[in-house]
């Protein structure tokens, strides 16, 4: 490619069969790096001892994506099976809590999630309406736990991306744009954002940051812990220069008046998390941590593109439907 021809034209993702020769090149690239990133990511993670689970696409649970400031879904997809409704998977928290809390005490899944963002997001460059997520939950861990094992993680992938896959990086114009990255990571309280920023801390960190940094405190879903002494949040978000947050965990729920409580207050219906409900009474829900890597997002940062759907073999832009 010619020095014009680095800085990407692409505005929204096209189908495969749209592109032109020079994108089939670029797209080819972005697919091997895509893979060198999902074989750094498993690796590491079965080399520290977790186990690989398969996905579960239908079930009467999942995430609620209530009361996360950030969610902005427009319906969520619902269909009967064998006399029962279940839904397409927002995300597998639901699954890694009891999964963790039983037979699996340290666990990784690739997880497709199905979220139906508003069609005007569809041009943010950083949503897309179908996504997998490196899920991973350990028992008895805390977030200082997480937090060095994703340091661990994703400087282990950035340097032996540079290093393996110098000739795609440098077609696309991404080798050098790529810092090395180094742990531990800058970590900031979102109260002192909100209170330097004000409502659009999130953009305007993101504007600032050349490294990788750590978010806390952040008010959500019921099943994040929080200490109710002090209304502080045991959680974290990853932000990344361009695309912002790439991670989102906790230090999670696992005591039953504190669960029903919070499910109460937020106003999520019993009915759709009766299990967790059931697990933490009987006291067999136990204290785990963990989070979700977005694979398109953090794809998406090491190869530069505008949009993450264009990571995406068959993109999934919020407001258009493809035939594939």
């Amino acid at each position: 490619m010619t020095p014009n021809e680095c800085t990407p034209t692409i505005d929204l993702p096209k189908s495969l069969d749209q592109l032109t020769t020079q994108e089939i090149e670029r797209k080819a690239c972005i697919g091997r790096i895509a893979t060198y990133t999902l074989c750094s990511l498993t690796s590491t993670y079965v080399n520290q001892g977790f186990q690989w689970l398969l996905p579960v696409v239908l079930s009467q649970s999942t995430d609620p994506l209530w009361p996360d400031p950030s969610a902005s879904i427009e319906k969520r997809l619902e269909v009967d099976i064998y006399g029962k409704p279940v839904r397409t998977m927002a995300s597998m928290i639901v699954h890694k809590l009891i999964a963790a809390s039983t037979a699996y005490p340290k666990l990784f899944i690739l997880s497709p999630n199905v979220r139906l963002e508003k069609s005007e997001r569809g041009k943010t460059g950083k949503h897309i309406y179908e996504f997998t997520q490196l899920d991973f939950e350990a028992k008895d861990a805390t977030s200082k736990d997480v937090f060095s094992l994703v340091e661990t993680v994703l400087c282990t992938l950035v340097k032996d991306l540079k290093k393996n896959m110098k000739d795609d990086l440098t077609t696309i114009c991404r080798f050098d744009a790529i810092p090395t990255i180094e742990g531990p990571f800058k970590i900031f309280d979102r109260e002192d954002l909100e209170a330097k920023y004000g409502a659009t801390w999130e953009t305007d960190i993101i504007a600032e940051i050349t490294q990788p940094v750590w978010i806390t405190n952040i008010p959500r879903e019921f099943y994040d812990f929080e200490d109710f002494s002090t209304g502080r949040w045991d959680n974290y978000d990853l932000f990344m220069p361009q695309f912002g947050e790439i991670l989102s965990g906790s230090k999670r729920e696992y005591e039953y008046d504190k669960i029903t409580e919070k499910i109460e207050r937020d106003g999520v219906r019993k009915e759709n998390f009766a299990l967790i409900i059931k697990m933490a009474k009987e006291g067999r829900l136990k204290p785990t941590a963990g989070a979700g890597i977005g694979i398109e997002r953090l794809i998406g940062y090491l190869t530069g593109v505008k949009h993450i759907a264009e990571c995406q073999p068959f993109p999934r832009v919020p407001g258009i439907v493809h035939e594939l």
